[in-house]
C-alpha cells in the first residue's frame, strides 16, 4: 500500500487544505497514515497554543540549531537547477543558478519537485514548518520551567499530634485556637479572639499529672506562630498546651493566668 506523502500530511495537520476524496478514503483504511496525521496535529496544536503568550523566554540553543541544520540541508538539496541531458533518459546534471548566493535564503524549486498532490508546497517549506512546530514544543517546555507565575508546589507538613484549644478559666468563651505538632519538631499554634492583655502571650507544655511545665515561646501580634520544640520534649507526659497572659516583670514562671488550654492527641 502506498502511503500519503509526508509533506501533504503536514499541511493537512496545519489546516492549510482539506483532504480530497481519495485522501479521505486512504486515511479511513490506513492506520499508519492516520497515526502520523494525528501526531502532526498534536504538534501543530501545541504550536497554536503559544500564539497568545507574551514575553516568552528564548527556546534552548539546541532547538534553534536543529532548525538551522534542517533548513540548510533543505536549501542544499534544492538550490541547484535540475536539467536533463538530451538522449539520456533519467540522467540529471546540476547546474548552479546564475547569480545565486552560495547559501540561498530561499530556493525556488522546479515544478517537478513540488508535492505531487498539487498543494503548491515544497519539501523545503514542509521542513521549515515541521521545524517551527518543534520549536514551539521547545518553547512550551522552557516556559513550563521558567515562568515566574507558576509557583513551586509546597509540601504539606506532616502532623504527628494536635489539640483544639478552648477558653480556660474566666477567659471569654469566644477565645479559641488549635495546636499542631509537626514531624519536623515544631509546634504550629493558631489562636483567635484572645482578650487584650497589658503584657504578652506565652505558650507552655504542661504535665497534667505533676503539673510541671516549661515554656515553648511567646506569641507575636499575629494569630499564628511556629515555635520549635526542645529535642527531648516528652509529648506523652507533657501533653497539655497552655497559652497564658504574662507581665513584663522579669519573672520566668507561669503567671497562673491561663487563657487557652488543650490536650494533645495523636
Amino acid at each position: 500500500m502506498q502511503h500519503l506523502d509526508h509533506d501533504r500530511l503536514v499541511f493537512l495537520a496545519l489546516g492549510e487544505s482539506e483532504a480530497d476524496n481519495g485522501e479521505s478514503t486512504h486515511l479511513g483504511t490506513c492506520a499508519h497514515c492516520r497515526t502520523e496525521l494525528a501526531t502532526l496535529e498534536r504538534v501543530a496544536g501545541l504550536g497554536t497554543e503559544t500564539r497568545g503568550m507574551a514575553d516568552l523566554p528564548d527556546p534552548p540553543e539546541h532547538v534553534w540549531q536543529g532548525i538551522e541544520d534542517q533548513v540548510r540541508a533543505a536549501e542544499v538539496d534544492t538550490s541547484p537547477a535540475e536539467t536533463r541531458v538530451p538522449g539520456q533518459a533519467g540522467t540529471r546534471t546540476a547546474e548552479p543558478i546564475p547569480g545565486a548566493a552560495a547559501r540561498p535564503t530561499v530556493a525556488r524549486l522546479d515544478p517537478a519537485r513540488r508535492s505531487r498532490r498539487g498543494g503548491g508546497w515544497s519539501r523545503w517549506a514542509a521542513t521549515a514548518v515541521t521545524a517551527a512546530a518543534a520549536a514551539a514544543v521547545g518553547v512550551i517546555g522552557t516556559v513550563s520551567v521558567l515562568r515566574p507565575d507558576d509557583p513551586a508546589p509546597t509540601p504539606t507538613p506532616v502532623v504527628v499530634a494536635s489539640a483544639p484549644l478552648a477558653a480556660y478559666g474566666t477567659t471569654p468563651r469566644e477565645a479559641k485556637g488549635d495546636a499542631r505538632v509537626l514531624q519536623d519538631g515544631q509546634l504550629h499554634l493558631h489562636v483567635a479572639n484572645l482578650p487584650t492583655v497589658p503584657g504578652y502571650y506565652e505558650v507552655w507544655l504542661i504535665n497534667p499529672t505533676t503539673m510541671e511545665m516549661f515554656s515553648i515561646g511567646t506569641l507575636g501580634g499575629g494569630s499564628d506562630a511556629l515555635l520549635p520544640l526542645p529535642p527531648n520534649a516528652d509529648l506523652k507526659s507533657y501533653s497539655v498546651v497552655d497559652v497564658s497572659a504574662e507581665q513584663y516583670d522579669n519573672n520566668t514562671r507561669h503567671s497562673g493566668d491561663s487563657l487557652l488550654r488543650g490536650s494533645l492527641t495523636g
